[in-house]
Parts: C-alpha cells; sequence; structure tokens
C-alpha cells in the first residue's frame, strides 16, 4: 500500500525530451513520433515547423529528425520496425490500433509485451481488457494487479479507475488515497 498511494514526482508520460518540461496530461498537447516513438510537446513541434518552413525543409521528426511519413503504410512500417527492437511505446500504439478496430485479442497480445518491459499505459489498458473481459477471461484480480501497477507507475487514469472500484467496494478511506 505504501508504495501504491506514495504520490509520483510525475505521469508517466516523462518530460518532453527536446525542452525537458514534463508532459502535459491533455494528450492533445503533444505528438508521439512513429519514426523513434517519442513523445513531443507541441512547443517543440510547432518550433520545428517553424525551423523548416523558414529553411523550406521537408517535414521531419523534431527529436530523431527523420521524414515524417507521408502515408499510413509508411508510418505502420516504421511502427513495426520499432516494435522489431523492444519499443513499449510502438507495442501500446499498436495495441490500441487493434483495440480501435475490435481486435482485442491481438491488442492483449501487444499491451501485455509493453506492460512486460515497464510501459504504465499499456499496465492501464491491460488493466481495463481484464475488466471488460474483452479479448480475455474478465478478472477483477487482475484488472485491479495492472491497474496498481500502472498507478504506480504514475499513470493518472488507472489511479483515478481504482478510486472508483474502491468507491464502488464501500472502501471510502481507500478511495479518496487516490
Amino acid at each position: 500500500d505504501e508504495l501504491l498511494f506514495k504520490q509520483p514526482e510525475n505521469t508517466n508520460f516523462g518530460d518532453c525530451p527536446i525542452c525537458m518540461i514534463p508532459m502535459p496530461l491533455d494528450f492533445q498537447k503533444y505528438g508521439t513520433s512513429s519514426c523513434c516513438s517519442k513523445k513531443i510537446c507541441n512547443g517543440c513541434n510547432y518550433a520545428n515547423q517553424m525551423r523548416e518552413a523558414e529553411k523550406k525543409l521537408q517535414h521531419s521528426c523534431p527529436f530523431c529528425r527523420k521524414p515524417v511519413p507521408s502515408t499510413k503504410k509508411q508510418g505502420d512500417k516504421q511502427t513495426m520496425k520499432r516494435i522489431a527492437a523492444n519499443d513499449p511505446v510502438a507495442m501500446r500504439q499498436k495495441g490500441i490500433q487493434q483495440h480501435e478496430k475490435g481486435d482485442y485479442r491481438s491488442a492483449f497480445e501487444y499491451y501485455t509485451r509493453a506492460a512486460e518491459l515497464g510501459d504504465a499505459a499499456a499496465q492501464y489498458e491491460l488493466g481495463r481488457l481484464y475488466e471488460s473481459g474483452k479479448g480475455v477471461e474478465k478478472d477483477e484480480g487482475k484488472a485491479i494487479h495492472f491497474l496498481e501497477e500502472a498507478a504506480i507507475g504514475g499513470h493518472p487514469n488507472a489511479r483515478n479507475r481504482l478510486g472508483l472500484i474502491e468507491w464502488d467496494n464501500g472502501n471510502i478511506q481507500r478511495a479518496v488515497k487516490h
């Protein structure tokens, strides 16, 4: 419990690798590059766009400077390269794509691989799959386990979900700690 209820110094999003400012909770204020799987804040993305426009350069990743894929097929190819390199962010992103298609079993496989590599967002997604029973047998114990792992990793939605579960179970004191 001590580890679970200890407040992390930041979220699982970490800092922008360019400006080192903590990433916002609002996912619309940053982007993830398929080439290097780095989350880049909108400020650094904007600065990169301004640099490219000023120097009439091809659009490229602000972090690794690789050209941004112009088609979905090229983006998927880059993601698969990152997955082959054991990149948990790419695995989770592929899991999200499969989840959105309704292929929960495949999503489960990608989330599991990413969670094993310590990706808190993948742990959260796994917890939600176990909670709903999509792509896997419904298991409240495993759902709580993965949500707790994600919360310890700084995932705010996992902490919120755990609080709601505790509240629904009548554990009000424990719920408000989340």
